[in-house]
C-alpha cells in the first residue's frame, strides 16, 4: 500500500513538470525506480554454517524469489518429519546465488561468528536451553498422561469393564513418559533470527564474505549472472551431469530446458565426454548447453543435441 502511494504521488509529480524539460522528468522517474526496488527488495541475512549459506526468515525466503533465486530446501516439516517429499526451512544458496546477492550488496551475516561469542554466554545459553527442555518434559509428561487416560476412560465407557479401573488407578504410579518420546521446538525467533534492533546491526550490506578465487567458481559464477540476467532461473545440475539446470521460468510451473556445462575457452574436453552429456540430455529430453566466459565478460553458448548414431 506505501509503495502503491509513492507511485501515485511520484506520477502526479512527474505530471506537473514542463514536458520543456524532459532530462529532469527521466531522472526523477529513474531514482523513483530505484527507490522501489530498493524497498521491494530488503537485505536478507545469511547465515553461515561452517561454509554453507542458509536462509531462514520467512520473509528472506520470499525475497530471493522474488530475485529470481531458488536454492535447495533443507529441513524437516515439524508435522511431517519423517519423509522428504516435502522439505521445509533452511534455504540452502549456491555459492553463485550467494555471490550474485553480495556482488547487488543484498546480503549480510545475520549472526556474529562463533569465535565471537564468549565462553560465558555460550554456557548460559546451553543452561537455559537445558532448563527448557526440563520444564518441556515435565509439561508433555502430564499431557501424555491425561491422553492415557483419556483413552482408559473412553474403553470404559464403551466396553463397561472393571478390570480398566485397577489400570486407571496404577498409571499415575507407573506411567514414564519415554524421554526419546519428548517433541523439540526449534525457536527460530530467540536464537537472533527477527528483525530486532541488535539483529539489524548486522544486516550491514558491506560484511566481508567468504572469497572464491579459484577459476572454476570464477566462471560458473559468469555464466550463472549471465544467465540470470537474460531472465533464467537456475538450481543445482548435478544429478544430471552439468553445472546448472536452466528453467525458462519458476521451477514451481517450468521443467529444465538446458543442462549448462561450463567451461573454459581454452579448456579441451573428451570427445566421449560430449557424447555422455549430450546423451544424457537426450534421454531426460533437454539440450545441452557448453558454456564459456570470453575475455570481454560475454558467454558463448554452444548447443548440442544427440541425432543418434552413425
Amino acid at each position: 500500500m506505501k509503495l502503491d502511494q509513492k507511485r501515485k504521488a511520484s506520477v502526479r509529480t512527474v505530471r506537473s513538470l514542463s514536458l520543456a524539460d524532459p532530462v529532469l522528468v527521466l531522472v526523477l522517474v529513474l531514482v523513483m525506480d530505484e527507490s522501489h526496488d530498493e524497498d521491494l527488495f530488503p537485505t536478507v541475512g545469511v547465515s553461515l554454517c561452517d561454509s554453507a549459506p542458509l536462509l531462514w526468515r520467512v520473509q528472506d525466503l520470499k525475497t530471493v524469489r522474488s530475485r529470481g533465486l531458488v536454492g535447495a530446501l533443507l529441513g524437516s516439516l515439524p508435522r511431517t518429519p519423517r519423509q522428504n517429499g516435502r522439505l521445509g526451512r533452511p534455504l540452502l544458496l549456491l555459492p553463485e546465488e550467494e555471490r550474485l546477492l553480495s556482488e547487488h550488496h543484498a546480503a549480510a551475516a545475520a549472526l556474529p561468528a562463533a569465535d565471537q561469542v564468549r565462553g560465558a554466554e555460550l554456557c548460559r545459553w546451553v543452561e537455559k536451553f537445558e532448563e527448557e527442555q526440563r520444564r518441556s518434559y515435565e509439561e508433555q509428561s502430564i499431557l501424555a498422561l491425561q491422553d492415557r487416560k483419556s483413552a482408559l476412560f473412553r474403553a470404559m465407557t464403551s466396553t463397561g469393564e472393571t478390570v480398566l479401573h485397577g489400570r486407571l488407578r496404577a498409571l499415575d504410579q507407573s506411567f514414564t513418559f519415554p524421554q526419546l518420546a519428548l517433541a523439540i521446538q526449534v525457536s527460530t525467533a530467540r536464537a537472533g533470527l527477527t528483525y530486532c534492533p541488535e539483529a539489524r546491526a548486522f544486516l550491514q550490506a558491506d560484511w566481508p564474505f567468504r572469497e572464491q578465487d579459484e577459476a572454476c567458481r570464477d566462471i560458473r559464477y559468469q555464466v550463472f549472472r549471465d544467465l540470470r540476467g537474460r531472465g533464467f532461473y537456475l538450481t543445482s545440475a548435478g544429478k544430471f551431469g552439468g553445472d546448472f539446470l536452466v528453467y525458462p521460468g519458476d521451477p514451481l510451473r517450468f521443467h529444465a530446458h538446458f543442462i549448462a556445462v561450463c567451461l573454459s575457452l581454452n579448456e579441451s574436453v573428451c570427445l566421449l565426454d560430449i557424447l555422455a552429456v549430450a546423451r544424457l540430455g537426450s534421454s531426460v529430453k533437454k539440450t545441452v548447453l557448453l558454456c564459456s566466459p570470453g575475455t570481454d565478460g560475454a558467454v558463448a553458448y554452444t548447443s548440442l543435441q544427440w541425432s543418434g548414431m552413425v
